[in-house]
């Protein structure tokens, strides 16, 4: 059948925004226990709610968490390792009142914690003494920045008590299989876990007290070098294991005979930063190996590594992959291709047969509507290259005029400190079936690349990443791959930053869309979180000692050099970028005569999790291209209100 010229932009497409959001899910934190298989959906129709699920071995597959509850917890904001499975128990923190529970069997959920403002996460079970080991963030002294720690929480109930304090963070705590010995990680300003942190070990004494801690591996060098840690974790027969970056590269270590031991030294990341609680990424199998997922070129692969340290990567059709839990037999972990959105699976870990246990969304598209991404790399500054997947448009009903280039969407992950995932996004084919390119850039200061590609951005935010954006959009209009006259940048958070930073000190971009984007890195710098409050010191550098520089790489002091249309999605309950950097910079904007949208969700914090606020930021963005860029949609769209146009 011969396809239908149309405009680029002006493609019907199946892929819309209430199929994405009334069967789409999220899926975190596989968890092998009992013989039971667990893990984390979050529900967008749920107004976000988090729900344990748990399946059987014979297949059936319950819920855990009452109705009325979400397993989440906001330790340092982002949360993560909000619950654990076992002894038949599953134990979590609710969102709504920020206290441990426990449901068993049948029995309702029971309230662990007493009411106050505490919040728990990343909790490990030392059934010997018949308590939880948690990380705790303690809010009840009112102060701006709470205090972290490790601390016991009794599994009849009780108070937490300390175990170890005194450093700004904590994470990881694990109990040795013999239970005579606790690893954790711990860290402190200015540094990020990425940065540098520090794996102790100590020996538990009788009464469970923490005796004897000692430095096993990370921190800081005499010369100041950083060394950072990732996911400890005791082997069956009590061998300690974690990732080290040491060598500019996260790869696998085993602490033996007083020494870090390399399994399988590569230049490649077995590791990720830790924004979140409960990361994995590699497990133990029952006959010795570990299986891991790895990434290089920035795409991930699952393996194992035997005793004697070879790499034996499955052959899979993924690229992106999380989450790696295992049992005798099985591997278990997130996964997704070009082709295929996020899925559990479970693997055969002796053969690599996969099937799919649980799939992220229930949306079925036809490949003729799905664009495969392009690995790119690309000349930058500095005489240097950096990375993107390119999404050219796709969709087998429609094409354009014979010369008609699309217009692109620049896309910038947010953390900085992160990546672009290669498992298809059903928001990026939104846009590449109706016809709009998207580049999702890796620029320096991104994961996946080692440590030297991840320090590009260290301070050099706003320059580093702008620059590496702007270069890709060059990249592929030079390429003639897409119109030089539409040209736009979108992010969210950090991405948010960047693509406000490009449309205000580069001349580009010819649209942008933050979503809940740093606008102010001054404010940030002395509003935010504790996790986050010196994380500025690197990307840009120490406040207040540098304050004119956070004045130069704020978007909201130079509002004069932004000509072109912005739109700004924002959530008013986000406690890491307040609300008043967009509002301030909407207004500025508003005032110039400069074209500008702003819409706000109530209820809705650092990302958004309610079905109709995803349905409304794709909707919207999308219109808001679709003004800016002159392109008439085939479907009818809710309108956004666009000032001064």
């Amino acid at each position: 059948m011969s396809r239908q010229i149309a405009p680029y932009g002006s493609w019907a497409s199946p892929i819309t925004s209430d199929l994405i959001v009334a069967e789409t899910i999220s899926l975190a934190e596989p968890c092998i226990t009992g013989g039971s298989l667990y893990w984390i959906e979050m529900r967008p129709r749920e107004a976000g709610r988090h729900v344990v699920v748990r399946r059987d071995r014979d297949q059936r597959v319950h819920e855990v968490t009452p109705p009325q509850m979400s397993a989440r917890t906001r330790v340092h904001e982002y949360g993560g390792g909000s619950y654990l499975a076992a002894e038949g128990a599953v134990y979590f923190s609710n969102d709504d009142d920020c206290r441990l529970y426990v449901v068993e069997g049948s029995q309702p959920a029971r309230a662990l914690t007493s009411e106050g403002d505490i919040r728990y996460a990343d909790f490990v079970m030392d059934q010997q003494r018949g308590r939880l080991v948690s990380v705790i963030e303690d809010h009840r002294a009112g102060a701006r920045h709470p205090e972290n720690l490790l601390a016991e929480v009794p599994l009849e109930g009780g108070p937490p008590r300390p175990l170890a304090q005194g450093c700004d963070f904590y994470s990881n705590p694990r109990v040795s299989p013999d239970g005579r010995h606790l690893s954790w990680l711990e860290w402190n300003h200015p540094d990020m876990p990425w940065d540098a942190c520090e794996l102790m070990v100590a020996r538990i004494s009788d009464y469970g007290s923490l005796v004897q801690p000692r430095h096993i591996a990370g921190g800081r060098g005499p010369n100041g070098e950083g060394e950072s840690i990732f996911q400890p974790q005791w082997s069956p027969d009590g061998v300690l294991h974690f990732v080290s970056d040491r060598t500019g590269w996260w790869n696998l270590y085993r602490w033996k005979d007083g020494r870090a031991e390399a399994l399988c030294a590569m230049e490649a990341e077995f590791g990720a930063p830790q924004w979140v609680f409960g990361l994995s990424t590699y497990a133990f199998a029952e006959d010795g190996a570990i299986i891991c997922a790895v990434t290089s070129g920035g795409k991930w692969s699952l393996g194992r590594i035997w005793p004697g340290g070879a790499l034996e990567r499955f052959d899979l059709p993924f690229t992106h992959i999380s989450s790696v839990a295992a049992e005798a037999g099985t591997a278990y972990c997130i996964a997704g291709g070009p082709d295929a959105p996020a899925a559990l699976v479970s693997i055969d870990s002796g053969g690599g047969a996969w099937q799919t246990i649980r799939r992220s969304t229930g949306v079925e598209v036809d490949a003729g509507y799905i664009s495969r991404p392009e690995s790119i790399e690309f000349p930058t500054e500095g005489g240097v290259k950096a990375h993107a997947l390119f999404y050219p448009p796709a969709n087998r009903d429609f094409t354009a005029g014979q010369g008609d280039l699309p217009p692109l969407v620049v896309h910038i992950h947010g953390g900085p400190t992160s990546a672009a995932r290669s498992a298809m996004s059903l928001s990026v084919q939104y846009l590449t079936s109706r016809g709009i390119a998207v580049a999702d850039v890796n620029y320096g200061g991104s994961t996946g690349y080692g440590r030297e590609y991840r320090k590009r951005l260290d301070g050099r935010w706003g320059v580093v990443d702008v620059d590496d954006c702007c270069n890709a959009a060059r990249y592929l209009v030079e390429a003639g791959h897409v119109d030089a006259g539409c040209l736009a940048i979108a992010g969210g958070s950090a991405g948010g930053y960047t693509t406000l930073s490009a449309l205000v000190f580069r001349d580009v971009f010819h649209a942008g869309a933050s979503r809940y984007g740093v606008s102010d890195a001054e404010t940030l710098a002395t509003d935010t979180h504790k996790f986050e409050s010196r994380y500025l010191d690197r990307l840009i550098g120490p406040y207040p000692a540098e304050k004119d520089l956070y004045r130069r790489r704020s978007p909201i002091h130079f509002v004069e050099r932004l000509s072109c249309p912005v739109i700004f999605f924002q959530g008013l309950d986000d406690r890491i970028v307040p609300p008043d950097q967009a509002e301030k910079m909407f207004e500025a904007l508003k005032k110039r005569g400069v074209p500008v949208a702003y819409v706000a969700f109530e209820g809705e914090q650092h990302g958004f999790r309610r079905a109709e606020n995803i349905k409304r930021t794709l909707d919207g963005e999308f219109y808001f291209y679709s003004r800016i860029f002159g392109f008439e949609p085939a479907e009818d769209t809710e309108p956004v209100e666009i000032w001064n146009l």
